[in-house]
């Protein structure tokens, strides 16, 4: 691995893993090689609760470009719920 810095949020949320849901509490975001997704290169995304210990994390690798596009439906998710709401 060659990984570059890990970037991390303090999130508020919820994770569904092997045991069932739980709370989550951090994101950590890297780009790097992946684990087990068959391409060169990846954002891998873990969310976890590390008050929970290892069994608390969800991971997603995804190829850059579909990074890129989900941040781009992230944003137009999150601006159509507020013109939604600025409207009422």
């Amino acid at each position: 691995m060659c990984a570059g810095s890990v970037e991390i949020a303090e999130i508020a949320g919820s994770g569904k893993g092997a045991r069932g849901w739980f709370p989550l509490s951090r994101a950590q975001v890297v780009r790097d090689h992946p684990y087990h997704a068959q391409m060169e290169e990846s954002l891998i995304v873990d969310f976890v609760n590390p008050d929970r210990g290892p069994g608390a994390r969800v991971s997603v690798e995804l190829s850059v470009e579909s990074a890129h596009r989900l941040v781009g439906v992230i944003k137009a998710a999150l601006d159509a719920e507020s013109h939604h709401h600025s409207a009422d």
